[in-house]
């Protein structure tokens, strides 16, 4: 790691606040804060005055694609492009002293995370939960950068479910050994965090290096980090961190409203110890709402890429939409400039190796608005016969996303190719709206 003695100016989380609705009116953390968001239509809001947190605040709905890409300057295309750059030329963080990182100037005397605005959302849910931090490992001479759900058991203990990823399988080898691991749960880092955070990648990569790539892409500079007493970097300028270790106790963990707005069930999941908790300077808790916009774009964003990269294998890609409809998660749309007859059908097989978590994709020429819906929907109308440009696939891995998968975890996957081979007579195909 780099070390220079200051960070310089950055970003941050709470810069995407600008413009924002504040809501000064007593919020409680038990339910209130969905009530509030429902109330906006889901509008960002920075809630002042949380019931059970004096000296806190929270912020919901801040994350989209839309303002993402209005924060960075860039076009939603771009901000694909740019995030697949990131994957393929990581960099090294910089190392700052204490001193030069905000989220270490202040410390709780006594931990006890019930005084954070870690927000009940849903009744149906299990409790309170962190559903917008990241937990940063160091084990083995790995470092991950992830998300995962963290239900509040008690003042100093979370309980977190983890799927199997990078994560589970650092875990599972400690546990193994019988050794715990050192983690930070970091609330509040530079949106570059939490896109990088989001990705996910078939060998292991330190998310926190693709972080530093967009950090140096967009702001000129590395992302700033800073060492905790238990060894762990994480970002200089987060609104929290927590020095905190996974140990070898499972608890029950669930239920939970997820990304599809179904109730996800109780599993025994490894349980958090947490040490101490730092923060900045009046700080802001960032919120997420588990099964809106913003859960979906952070769950969404990051698979564009590798999408996008799976299709120009096989012929030219031009955009990749993660859809409302299928949660961010579940469905896309892909554009494309065919070289062949052949090629949207390759496209769908090739997008859905990109990402295997997705059970439908639509394929449009180049002329069709990925992001509008209806546009799609008229592609298909108009461009699609069902016998002829439908391909669907059986016994296919799924997603643990979706309730409908079988018993064995298995699904059944969808393509619609809703191209115009080239050398075509666009003349019938063209509207005049």
């Amino acid at each position: 790691m780099k070390q220079i003695g200051r960070s310089g100016d950055t970003m941050g989380f709470r810069e995407m606040l600008q413009g924002v609705q504040v809501v000064d009116e007593l919020v409680s953390v038990r339910h209130e804060m969905l009530e509030r968001s429902m109330a906006s239509d889901h509008r960002p809001l920075l809630l002042t005055n949380v019931k059970e947190s004096p000296g806190h605040r929270a912020a919901l709905n801040i994350i989209d694609r839309d303002r993402l890409c209005e924060s960075f300057g860039v076009e939603p295309g771009e901000l694909i492009d740019i995030l697949a750059w990131a994957m393929d030329n990581p960099s090294e963080p910089v190392l700052v002293g204490a001193p030069e990182a905000p989220v270490l100037e202040n410390a709780m005397e006594k931990v006890d995370l019930s005084t954070l605005p870690i927000p009940w959302h849903y009744p149906e849910d299990g409790g309170r939960y962190q559903s917008a931090s990241v937990i940063i490992a160091q084990y083995g001479g790995t470092r991950n950068t992830s998300f995962h759900r963290q239900l509040l058991r008690d003042a100093t203990h979370t309980v977190s479910r983890f799927v199997p990823r990078h994560l589970r399988t650092m875990t599972d080898n400690a546990i193994e050994s019988g050794n715990e691991i050192p983690i930070a749960v970091v609330n509040g880092p530079d949106p570059v965090v939490l896109l990088a955070g989001a990705m996910s990648f078939d060998e292991p990569l330190d998310e926190l290096r693709v972080a530093s790539a967009l950090h140096e892409r967009f702001y000129d500079r590395p992302l700033s980090i800073v060492e905790l007493s238990n060894g762990v970097v994480v970002p200089a300028d987060s609104e929290y961190a927590m020095e905190a270790r996974i140990t070898l106790e499972t608890d029950r963990e669930g239920p939970y409203v997820d990304i599809t707005g179904t109730i996800d069930e109780q599993r025994m999941e490894p349980v958090f110890r947490i040490n101490s908790v730092h923060h900045r300077n009046n700080p802001i808790f960032h919120a997420l709402i588990p099964a809106e916009a913003e859960h979906k774009a952070l769950m969404g964003l990051p698979r564009a890429p590798t999408i996008k990269a799976a299709v120009s294998e096989v012929t030219h890609c031009h955009d990749v939409h993660m859809t409302e409809g299928g949660c961010g998660w579940l469905s896309a749309v892909v554009s494309i400039t065919p070289n062949a007859s052949d090629d949207g059908q390759k496209a769908i097989l090739a997008a859905l190796n990109g990402h295997r978590s997705m059970k439908m994709v639509t394929i449009v020429n180049h002329d069709i608005d990925v992001g509008n819906p209806v546009r799609v929907e008229w592609a298909m109308m108009t461009r699609w016969q069902p016998d002829r440009d439908t391909i669907i696939l059986s016994g296919q891995k799924g997603s643990s996303l979706d309730p409908s998968r079988g018993e064995d975890g298995l699904t059944s996957k969808i393509g619609y190719d809703a191209t115009l081979p080239p050398d075509t007579d666009l003349g019938p195909y063209t509207s005049v709206q």
